[in-house]
């Protein structure tokens, strides 16, 4: 397997491989800043750039890049590399709960901890960071993040590449737009139109100043 990103979080998905022993076989990350080339991830090399990923035809690809100021970042690299689908792999931590029945798209990363209460479809490079919950009726579009402990009530809608920042909660039948960020900690009752940031208790648009409307 090969990680496409060196910070924080290949450092996380990386333990969630390492706890499925005989799923993969780690060879290292790959990392398109060169000042990290040559260093390693947890004791796991960093080879060179994402390109690299051409060069070994037969390892699995995880895509592990997550930034609420960039929320399509990872999926944008994902459609760069253009791999087929059937080159990423999809990792379920075993500490996570995911019911017969789920569909989890290619390239998508469920930590410990995260639940999925019913049989659902969650995209693909979706990312579900630890303690996670989603539950009946969920639609989650292709490149969604869920920061640590966001909660999804049921019937709740994800825009392709939305996200929802650390222990954010979602009332039932909410919209999240593509694209769009919720803050850590807020509470949506209401829509959340593409592309826009909101934040708060409850949650309200913020503006260019990051101050709520």
């Amino acid at each position: 397997m090969l990680l496409v990103g060196a910070g924080g979080l290949a450092r996380e998905v990386l333990a969630a491989v390492r706890a499925l022993p005989g799923a993969w076989a780690p060879l290292g990350a790959l990392d398109d800043n060169e000042t990290r080339h040559g260093s390693t991830v947890d004791e796991l090399p960093v080879l060179g750039g994402s390109d690299l990923v051409h060069e070994h035809p037969d390892a699995a690809v995880v895509v592990c890049v997550a930034n609420s100021a960039r929320p399509a970042g990872r999926l944008a690299v994902a459609r760069k590399l253009g791999l087929p689908d059937e080159r990423w792999a999809t990792v379920v931590h075993p500490a996570a709960s995911v019911p017969a029945g789920a569909a989890l798209g290619p390239g998508t990363v469920l930590l410990a901890g995260t639940v999925l209460t019913t049989p659902m479809r969650v995209g693909a490079h979706v990312l579900a960071m630890p303690h996670v919950l989603l539950t009946h009726d969920d639609e989650i579009a292709d490149g969604v993040t869920f920061a640590g402990r966001a909660t999804l009530a049921g019937g709740v809608r994800v825009g392709e590449s939305a996200y929802l920042g650390q222990g954010s909660m979602i009332r039932e039948g909410v919209t999240i737009g593509t694209e769009a960020v919720v803050g850590m900690g807020a509470v949506v009752l209401a829509d959340v139109p593409a592309g826009q940031v909101w934040a708060g208790v409850p949650a309200r648009m913020l503006d260019t100043k990051g101050t709520a409307t």
